[in-house]
């Protein structure tokens, strides 16, 4: 058996020779230079017996060939067990065998307890019967580019070193996202043991013998393993872990939460951390309390962790002008780098919000209580304090750690009635000091905005409400009021000043960042604009500004919801970076998160570095931090993309549970998505999903338009278009996998065939014959 050809280093092949002691052949294994007598082999030397005798089948030919007897074989036993552990080699029944080597570029996992400053992987994936994971050491430094952190799963370049028995090392190369698990799905049981009904679409079916199940009751959550079985190599499952039921704890997330596994329970050293923590007084801190801030939140708000205040600037320099202060609980007091709080929230990333829960990102002890600033408590915040101009520019600001205590706290929709002239017991008191200055403050920072030029695209977003056993019972679209937009664009001006703050001072920064749109979807963007006669700029350089030029006509045109949809879907995603490209959406050169450290870590990130470029306390980020910003942007955009994915997966799984009692209904909506094989249609009330195939469209043969997004009947011209409003009727529900089959009711609207023929040609494949359906 030769050398594994991924192993550094010359073996040494007549070292395994056994020298003859005289001229007659022995029969059996040949024996390596062997130790002194009572001397055990090294590692290296047990090693190069298995790569290169090939008779050599297990632990009773390698005693014979090092001389193993008597009181030596205990310890040779340990030997090749510790051997065995370090993933060197492998055992199968009797045989012992060198395992497979790591390629030179491999994926990792680092472990969630792993040591920060010591840190360990082991491979994503691994064969088992190649024995024990092998471990790898995860280099660092002040050059490294890419810095991963517990948790992490990464691609790294390997080194096996250049020793007989590999010393792993990895350099990392880049911060990945973890793929969903393989096999998640709910037990239906049957008397021959059960069916897996898959979460993911994608997935089919797999029989679960009934020796298989462990503890799984009927529509319990389950993980399986995949075994191929038969001649046929049919796949059947088996239970590996039973996760609980879904339906009956009201609690559809929890399919989400384990397909994408998303941390949710907090590990015992991390709630004894915040159980220990006590609040912060005035050390160090300028005394706020007197200034009245107030919290604006939605009504069902648990955690408090933003207040604002406005009043009239008395500089005689900036007349009419204001005074807006934007306070922040002070996180960084409580969650302190390398903490087993602080690994936590970095290995979560985000809170998760669902219809049935929140999955935060810090225990309830700090982000409920020690940092939500309830009305009449004393609460550790950072505070950014803006001078607007009369015209809503910021003509300059400073940051500030404070000790603050609210005033009140407000609904949006308390603090828009009091405004519209219905102020409660509550807002009434607060509305000529309080809530007069903020509105007027707003006002003049909404026509600087509007200046700006930020992307306008204001789409609906719905909110499922759920009833006690954790069934949909609503659907609502939430009224978008002033008070929303007051808040947010205090907020925007508070991130924008955190940006600058730091690069004024040149600290490490971690930007919020949203690229430009590129040229191919820009192009696509106008092929379908053209259709609609819609002019758009032609230059590949856009600004928000030219997009808000196009909504605008097409509102005019009566098109919006198409055209909002395209231009939604021509947008890069925003992301963290530790460099700046800027703000693409929001027109701005310069932009951080600050606003929301209890559900945000970058946001966390970025009070440390305040903290610490302004001297604001020995909490700060540390250097040790400041180099792994590009790691933590590349892992934090990780699990920030996996946060939204959940939470759709999860609406889907809710609302086709839903509309599973309405099979056989008709519905209105629109035409959400077009693709070869098929349209997607969102239902106007309730904005569930669901796809036609293509196949059941009607008696034609339909071509993809691209330009069109459409698809187009090859004979007839029929065109069903992305936007167009349809009636679709409901023929096929799957609740786990979220997923919903309509039928088209609706005649599409007609083009001319022979031009459509001219220009599909150029432009489409030929989907093939289609099916005929009854009108």
């Amino acid at each position: 058996m030769p050398p594994h050809p991924l192993h550094i280093g010359q073996l040494q092949r007549n070292r395994l020779r056994a020298k003859p002691t005289n001229a007659k052949n022995t029969s059996g294994p040949r024996r390596a230079r062997q130790p002194r007598a009572a001397e055990l082999p090294s590692k290296e030397q047990v090693l190069e017996a298995l790569a290169q005798q090939s008779d050599v089948k297990g632990k009773r030919d390698l005693a014979k060939i090092f001389g193993i007897r008597g009181d030596m074989r205990r310890p040779f036993k340990a030997l090749l067990a510790e051997l065995e552990g370090d993933g060197v080699i492998a055992r199968t029944r009797k045989s012992l065998r060198r395992t497979a080597a790591l390629p030179h570029v491999t994926v990792l996992d680092i472990p969630a307890d792993a040591d920060p400053d010591d840190l360990h992987a082991f491979p994503a994936q691994w064969n088992d019967e190649e024995g024990e994971k092998p471990r790898v050491v995860v280099l660092g430094g002040r050059d490294a580019r890419v810095v991963p952190a517990p948790g992490d799963r990464i691609l790294a370049r390997i080194d096996a070193g250049t020793d007989e028995v590999p010393l792993y090392t990895a350099r990392p190369m880049k911060i990945l996202d973890k793929p969903r698990r393989g096999h998640i799905g709910i037990v239906r049981l049957d008397e021959d043991g059960a069916r897996l009904i898959p979460v993911d679409r994608k997935q089919k079916e797999m029989r679960i013998p009934k020796g298989d199940l462990l503890t799984a009751a009927d529509g319990d959550l389950v993980e399986v393993e995949v075994r191929l079985s038969g001649r046929l190599m049919i796949p059947r499952a088996k239970v590996t872990a039973v996760i609980g039921n879904p339906l009956s704890e009201g609690a559809v997330s929890l399919i989400a939460i384990h397909n994408l596994d998303i941390p949710y329970r907090f590990p015992a050293a991390v709630l004894r951390e915040a159980d220990d923590a006590r609040e912060a007084t005035l050390k160090g801190r300028e005394d706020w309390r007197a200034l009245p801030l107030v919290t604006i939140d939605p009504p069902d708000a648990k955690d408090h962790d933003d207040a604002v205040h406005a009043e009239a600037d008395a500089d005689p320099a900036n007349p009419g002008g204001h005074i807006v202060t934007v306070a922040i609980a002070d996180v960084a007091a409580y969650v302190r780098p390398g903490t087993a709080l602080d690994r936590e929230a970095y290995l979560r990333g985000n809170s998760v919000y669902f219809p049935d829960r929140v999955v935060p990102m810090l225990p309830e002890r700090i982000s409920n209580d020690l940092c939500s600033l309830k009305p009449g408590e004393p609460r550790a915040a950072l505070a950014i304090r803006m001078v607007i101009g009369a015209d809503g520019a910021k003509r300059g600001h400073s940051v500030h750690r404070v000790l603050m205590r609210s005033a009140a706290k407000l609904s949006y929709q308390q603090a828009q009635a009091a405004i519209d002239g219905q102020p409660d017991d509550t807002t009434g008191p607060l509305l000529e000091p309080i809530l007069k200055p903020l509105w007027a403050a707003y006002e003049a920072m909404a026509a600087a905005r509007d200046r700006r030029g930020p992307l306008d695209l204001d789409l609906p977003e719905r909110r499922i409400v759920l009833d006690e056993k954790g069934l949909v019972k609503d659907i609502r679209v939430p009224e978008r009021l002033v008070a929303h937009r007051l808040i947010e664009e205090m907020m925007i001006g508070a991130n924008v000043a955190a940006a600058e703050s730091l690069e004024q001072k040149g600290s490490a920064l971690l930007y919020r960042v949203h690229d430009e749109p590129s040229s191919e979807k820009l192009q696509s963007l106008r092929d379908f604009l053209g259709s609609l006669d819609i002019a758009v700029k032609k230059s590949d350089s856009v600004r928000a500004a030219d997009f808000n030029g196009v909504l605008a006509q097409a509102r005019k045109a009566g098109n919006i919801e198409q055209v909002s949809e395209m231009v939604m879907r021509s947008q890069a995603q925003a992301e963290y970076a530790a460099e700046n490209y800027g703000h693409f959406g929001l027109h701005l050169a310069r932009y951080a998160h600050f606003t929301s450290p209890i559900r945000r870590y970058a946001d966390l990130i970025v009070h440390r570095a305040l903290v610490a470029a302004l001297g604001l306390g020995a909490d700060g980020l540390g250097e040790t931090e400041a180099l792994r910003l590009s790691g933590i942007a590349q892992h934090i955009s990780a699990t920030e993309r996996r946060a939204m994915l959940a939470e759709r997966e999860t609406a889907d799984r809710l609302l086709a549970q839903f509309l599973s009692q309405h099979i056989g209904a008709r519905f209105d909506g629109r035409i959400s998505g077009v693709t070869r094989s098929g349209l997607f249609v969102r239902l106007s009330e309730t904005g569930a999903d669901g796809f036609i195939p293509a196949s059941t469209l009607g008696r034609d043969y339909y071509r993809y338009v691209e330009e069109m997004q459409a698809l187009v009947g090859e004979r007839t011209g029929e065109k069903f278009a992305l936007g167009d409003k349809v009636e679709v009727r409901l023929l096929e529900v799957a609740p786990i996998a979220g997923a919903m089959r309509f039928e088209m009711l609706s005649e599409g609207s007609c083009v001319n065939p022979s031009s459509f023929r001219r220009r599909s040609h150029r432009a489409s494949k030929t989907l093939g014959p289609r099916g005929r359906r009854k009108r």
